[in-house]
């Protein structure tokens, strides 16, 4: 197989060398499973610190566990969550919030991925109602599913609007590696210290394999969460495996060069693109993600050249994300081909 790199997923790229490097060093010997290793304790060490001394984190193998077992957590089958149309969890992992948490989902339309506080009070009039599912958790996405980026003040308006009417706020952190990366602050800066309780965080599509993690902050204790997730089957026997990437991620902050890296591409992508009148570029390029409507003859030769995702088929609306190991080379080669079929 010949080895390149396309501009569908973050998903579709490798994992970082550092981390199939440690993971390789952490073959060795024998320690305990499911999670009592020491390499596990130093990772949930590693999260603690970043996000702050209140946290407890959980580590699963995948992004849909992260949120569902998350939600599962903090909420009952009557209740509801609040999130964007075209969340993630809206709309990308086939209903599985809903069966395993038995919450519904309200979802808020929304320009450009992010939610307001003005969003929340049309949703919480039927508070007490015994006929409607009752509102408990705002989840946000950062950075969102249109590639914008929410600042500190926005989550902080948002937080204490939720908190205010009973609402405990989950960020899906698929992206927050690039979220923070762009804004050139912490994990903690966007998060606990805006008032966010719980957070699904992200490492496959920084450049981790198969690892994600259910954390929970500013002293929320969930003791039952250790039976959810063996439970929800993502207690892994060889943890040591999922934790040593964790580890090697937030050392020295890998983290952020990688998604700084994966950003600058997006970023060049769009530059490249500039002044072409075929090409409207549709949402401020904020993290690894370029929004863009073209021509929707020339979306299939296009996608001929290089993988791509056709965001929306309605409006010819494309999608084109960079990774960490995205090049210079592939951008311009792909800002070329744009050139020459669009126009």
């Amino acid at each position: 197989m010949i080895p390149s790199r396309h501009f569908s997923s973050d998903n579709n790229a490798g994992a970082l060398p550092e981390v199939l490097r440690a993971i390789t060093e952490a073959n060795s010997g024998h320690v305990p499973s499911y999670g009592g290793d020491p390499y596990t304790a130093a990772a949930e060490a590693a999260l603690k610190k970043e996000f702050g001394a209140g946290t407890t984190a959980f580590l699963v193998s995948n992004g849909t566990a992260a949120n569902v077992l998350g939600l599962q957590a903090v909420t009952r089958p009557y209740q509801a969550v609040i999130c964007a149309a075209g969340a993630h969890i809206d709309v990308d992992e086939c209903g599985a919030p809903e069966r395993f948490s038995g919450c519904k989902l309200l979802p808020v339309p929304t320009a450009d991925g992010k939610l307001r506080p003005d969003d929340l009070p049309p949703l919480l009039l039927s508070r007490g109602d015994e006929h409607r599912a009752q509102p408990r958790v705002l989840s946000i996405t950062q950075a969102t599913e249109l590639g914008t980026v929410y600042r500190p003040g926005e989550l902080r308006a948002l937080a204490a609007a939720a908190h205010a009417n009973d609402l405990l706020v989950h960020v899906d952190g698929a992206r927050l590696c690039n979220a923070a990366a762009s804004l050139g602050l912490s994990f903690r800066e966007i998060t606990s210290d805006v008032g966010v309780d719980l957070v699904s965080f992200g490492g496959t599509k920084a450049g981790l394999l198969g690892a994600e993690a259910v954390v929970f902050l500013n002293g929320l204790e969930i003791p039952e969460f250790k039976y959810l997730r063996k439970q929800g089957t993502h207690l892994a026997s060889k943890m040591r495996f999922l934790a040593v990437q964790f580890e090697v991620l937030l050392k020295d902050q890998l983290w952020r060069r990688s998604a700084s890296h994966a950003n600058a591409m997006a970023r060049r992508l769009a530059e490249k693109l500039r002044g072409l009148e075929r090409v409207r570029i549709t949402q401020p390029v904020e993290a690894n993600a370029v929004f863009a409507v073209i021509p929707p003859e020339t979306v299939g030769p296009l996608q001929a050249r290089r993988r791509f995702q056709l965001w929306n088929p309605a409006t010819s609306e494309v999608r084109w994300m960079t990774a960490w190991d995205t090049t210079e080379e592939d951008v311009d080669a792909f800002a070329a081909d744009i050139r020459e079929i669009v126009g």
